[in-house]
């Protein structure tokens, strides 16, 4: 009777581990070179739909493909939209997630919204970032304008 609760167990971890977000990486200068700072680049409207089928309009940089690594180090182009997720781990530790478009460089730092629904902004230092990695959160949000 055992088998049964342990064979449903490992099953339900299985399929969570396989649909799990696969994460990618990229370097400082890569990251910059994709968003640089606002001064310099011309934004591009698009129009995305939330879950509930809310529609928001704002700005983003033109990007279409986000450059980034693999853990292994082989570059893969990553099709940008909005449940794309940056986390930025800084010198100290502290790890800071925005969506990557609404993410900006503003002189010497980078501010991005932490929630959709809120609208959290925060803002870190270029100097203090120590990594960056890059997923595809899979949250129901897409553009309807593209």
């Amino acid at each position: 009777m055992t088998t049964k609760p342990l064979l449903l167990t490992t099953i339900a971890a299985l399929t969570i581990f396989s649909s799990s977000c696969k994460t990618y990486y990229m370097p400082v200068g890569t990251f910059l070179e994709q968003v640089p700072t606002l001064e310099t680049v011309n934004l591009r409207q698009v129009t995305a739909q939330d879950p509930l089928g809310h529609k928001h309009t704002y700005s983003v940089y033109p990007i279409d493909s986000i450059k980034c690594f693999d853990k292994d180090g082989t570059p893969y182009k990553l099709k940008n939209g909005p449940s794309i997720e940056i986390r930025f781990t800084d010198i100290n530790g502290k790890r800071s997630t925005f969506y990557f478009d609404r993410t900006w460089v503003i002189q010497d730092s980078v501010i991005g919204i932490q929630s959709r629904i809120l609208s959290l902004k925060k803002a870190i230092p270029v100097s203090t970032i120590k990594t960056i990695e890059v997923q595809d959160g899979r949250k129901k949000y897409k553009y309807i304008n593209q």
